[in-house]
């Protein structure tokens, strides 16, 4: 499974907006405390690992000083970089001048590291050495993921990703191996042609091309949903996707059974008969049932987002 997504990480923001600022509120005064006690504050890595950058500015907008990296990758770029930037356009300058609160961005793509990401700033209440203000960038992405508490199963998507991948290759191995029975039966079935032969033969390469469907299908849909997609287990309408589009799969290739089957069945091998209506009844039922799935998911999640909205508007 892909990390979050930039509209996730968006749409999260702004649902645990509150929860976010009074965090981040904390963490500058934080930092503030290790500026007037001159102590080095990248420590705060550890406990905060969405911190990216602090800088100060003077009371023009001017840096003061290079960005102090939290995380060691950014340090050869940007850890020597930045002294006397002139940040005086910067739409959270501009904000913090005029109040005297902490203020913060709106989510935007950072030039420094290229991520999504928000910025805080605060005047400080007893500026050293020209530095009137602090700002701090952080990783909208991270900081979402800490919120939500989130993080070990971020960090561990990787290795996710790998297992799935895996699978999939199995999977797709599988594929190959009943289409090359496939092909062998169809050579044959063209070079032998006897009219003394089963006329059910074509029938059996008609099975191994359904389920060679259904493992690709099946394959694929783990490839979309664990690796290339982002799925947020934290709403019911990925868990629902996921299990519909698997549903579907195991739908169609019983459905294609089914018919074969009775196909058998209409050429004289009435054995046939009650397994055809079997699994054409399972079929129909599997569809029900995930109809009722779907419905009831689709509704819960509706209810669901209302009280969210409702104790939204209420505070």
């Amino acid at each position: 499974m892909a990390r979050m997504s930039y509209i996730s990480s968006v749409e999260r923001y702004h649902e645990y907006e509150h929860v976010i600022h009074s965090l981040l509120e904390s963490i500058l005064m934080s930092i503030e405390d290790g500026l007037t006690k001159e102590r080095d504050t990248r420590y705060l890595i550890k406990q905060y690992p969405f911190l990216e950058l602090q800088y100060c500015l003077n009371a023009e907008g001017l840096q003061q000083g290079n960005n102090v990296c939290f995380k060691r990758a950014y340090s050869k770029k940007l850890g020597e970089s930045g002294n006397q930037q002139d940040l005086s356009e910067r739409p959270y300058f501009l904000n913090a001048k005029t109040s005297d609160r902490v203020c913060f961005t709106d989510p935007y793509i950072s030039i420094a590291t290229n991520h999504l990401c928000i910025s805080a700033i605060k005047e400080l209440k007893k500026p050293i050495n020209n530095q009137h203000y602090l700002v701090v960038d952080v990783s909208l992405t991270q900081l979402i993921e800490f919120v939500m508490g989130d993080t070990a199963r971020a960090n561990m998507s990787p290795y996710f990703k790998a297992g799935y991948g895996i699978i999939v290759a199995c999977l797709f191995c599988l594929v190959l191996f009943l289409l090359n029975i496939v092909f062998n039966d169809i050579y044959a079935l063209l070079t032998h042609v006897d009219t003394s032969s089963d006329p059910l033969e074509p029938f059996s390469i008609i099975i191994y091309i359904t389920l060679a469907l259904a493992v690709f299908d099946l394959g694929k849909t783990i490839l979309e949903e664990e690796i290339l997609m982002h799925k947020d287990i934290f709403r019911h309408s990925s868990t629902r996707r996921t299990i519909t589009r698997f549903i579907s799969t195991v739908l169609i290739a019983i459905s294609i059974e089914a018919l074969l089957t009775m196909f058998k069945a209409a050429l004289g091998q009435s054995e046939y008969l009650m397994p055809a209506i079997a699994m054409m009844l399972a079929v129909v039922g599997l569809l029900i049932a995930l109809a009722i799935y779907v419905y009831l998911g689709a509704k819960a999640e509706t209810l669901l987002m209302r009280a969210r909205l409702k104790q939204k508007s209420s505070k």
